[in-house]
């Protein structure tokens, strides 16, 4: 059953002097400079410093060709979001877009699961912080540092939205100068032209020189594609954060005409700065890390100390955004009756205490896990949501299909930003994505099991919407047929 989900419409002003505010309590307390750093620093997660060494093992060189492969999909799936989110920008994004366009069950599912798959993500972050911070502090035990971490963003968040955009502008912009300047200073030490660099300076000649640029046979280009696609997950968050700046519109159209360059400056650009500098075989990559190995090379000093600031900022970061995006989802679900009608309520500064509470407090109890059971319980709750960003991606291509008929139907002068080759390179990207799963279904390991896992709890998922759906239309008709009688 397709119903029409509430949507953000304009609003009147708030109690605060110049702080308008949507007629669902949200405030549009994010400036355009914070929604600009939200979208450049949502492509940039702890998984491009600590998951990069994995990839150029398994693929050499060839790791570009994964990258570009998954790059090109994150730049068509935001391209698709983008237009969607221009023409009518939500807290809920695709999931209020999928409720519309597909159906109650699907905007449900998908809300659910993306939820799913941020608070699981809170844990992950929290623990990857707290190892970093233990080895600078010692006498503050690992999971004293991880209660601290997830205690301060969350107070960050429920503060106000202004402040988790404060934060996020600050350790997004981190991130971007210090891989902008990794790039820059990479590039000219690649062609001997830094000034006291300890590398030879070899050009291009590390592409080939050992092995080839293919040393794994082409196939692993493929294998290099399960290994980076998850760090790519993030960009779409800015969609779901323009419900709640000065200008909806203006950012999301900005955002997904940037999303281009982002990920070829930051992922392919530093990627490519690290093959350049060392042998992909080099032992310092396997070792020490890929960027910390090339800044070695270069011969920067305290380099691992560097990147663990810089990894550090990238896990803060991820988990502010994380906390956001996952109180908002669930405020959105709040909202269309999917959730507990207090997850949709908001405080007078517009910020929906509830959802971020409950999310939280999921977020510790997985750290919990990860402390007592981390090779059964939060092993299962890590693979169980390891396929969920595929999913998101699938479903947003999905209702993008539907959703371009109903905005020029409804609002023809709204839909500013267009898909490409509409609808070919859509369903293009649906048999990329589709097969990107199938092949982590014949890869087997890991990747098989994320997929099974994800599988059966999107199936739960889907069941428990699908019989909420015909036990509310049973209701709806019993009620109908009591007062016409």
């Amino acid at each position: 059953m397709t119903t029409q989900s509430t949507l953000p419409k304009e609003g009147g002003e708030t109690g605060e002097p110049g702080i308008p505010q949507s007629s669902d309590g949200l405030k549009a307390g994010l400036k355009n400079r914070h929604l600009s750093m939200i979208a450049i620093g949502g492509v940039i997660g702890a998984g491009l410093f600590v998951g990069s060494s994995a990839g150029i093992a398994a693929a050499g060189p060839a790791i570009l060709l994964s990258y570009v492969l998954v790059g090109a999909m994150v730049v068509f799936v935001m391209r698709m979001l983008g237009e969607m989110a221009a023409a009518r920008p939500t807290s809920g994004s695709f999931s209020e877009y999928a409720d519309r366009a597909l159906g109650r069950w699907a905007g449900f599912s998908i809300g659910w699961l993306y939820w799913f798959f941020w608070v699981v993500v809170l844990a992950v972050e929290a623990t990857a912080g707290a190892d970093i911070l233990e080895s600078w502090i010692p006498a503050v035990p690992q999971w004293a540092w991880a209660l601290i971490v997830m205690v301060v963003l969350t107070a960050t968040n429920l503060a106000s939205v202004s402040s988790y955009g404060e934060f996020e502008f600050w350790f997004a912009g981190i991130k971007v100068v210090a891989i902008g300047a990794f790039v820059i200073i990479g590039l000219l030490a690649v062609f001997g032209v830094l000034p006291g660099s300890d590398n030879p300076g070899s050009g291009f000649a590390h592409l080939t020189d050992s092995g080839g640029f293919f040393p794994m046979g082409a196939g692993a280009i493929l294998t290099g594609v399960l290994m980076v696609v998850f760090s790519f997950m993030g960009s779409e968050i800015v969609t779901l954060a323009a419900g709640e700046s000065e200008d909806p519109q203006r950012a999301v159209t900005k955002a997904t005409n940037s999303v281009i360059w982002r990920i070829a400056v930051f992922y392919l650009g530093s990627i490519f700065v690290v093959l350049t500098l060392l042998p992909w075989d080099s032992d310092a990559i396997k070792n020490d890390g890929s960027y910390v190995a090339a800044l070695n090379s270069i011969g920067i000093p305290n380099a691992g100390t560097i990147m663990e600031v810089i990894v550090l900022t990238a896990v803060l970061s991820c988990l502010n955004s994380g906390l956001y995006t996952a109180s908002r989802m669930a405020f959105s679900l709040g909202q269309r009756g999917d959730a507990p009608k207090s997850f949709a309520r908001t405080n007078a500064r517009g910020v929906p205490v509830a959802a971020i509470l409950a999310s939280v407090l999921f977020g510790f109890v997985a750290v919990f896990f990860n402390y007592k059971w981390p090779d059964t319980v939060f092993a299962f709750l890590l693979n169980s949501s390891g396929a969920v960003a595929l999913f998101v991606w699938l479903v947003i291509c999905l209702t993008q299909l539907r959703m371009r008929g109903i905005i020029l139907r409804e609002t023809p002068d709204k839909l500013v930003v267009k898909m490409w080759l509409f609808p070919y390179l859509t369903w293009a990207t649906i048999a990329m994505i589709t097969f990107v799963l199938g092949y982590m279904l014949y890869k087997g390991g890991d990747p098989r099991e994320q997929v099974l896992l994800s599988m059966l709890v999107a199936a739960v998922v889907i069941v428990i919407a699908v019989v909420r759906d015909r036990t509310r239309a049973k209701a709806g008709g019993l009620k109908d047929s009591v007062s016409g009688s």
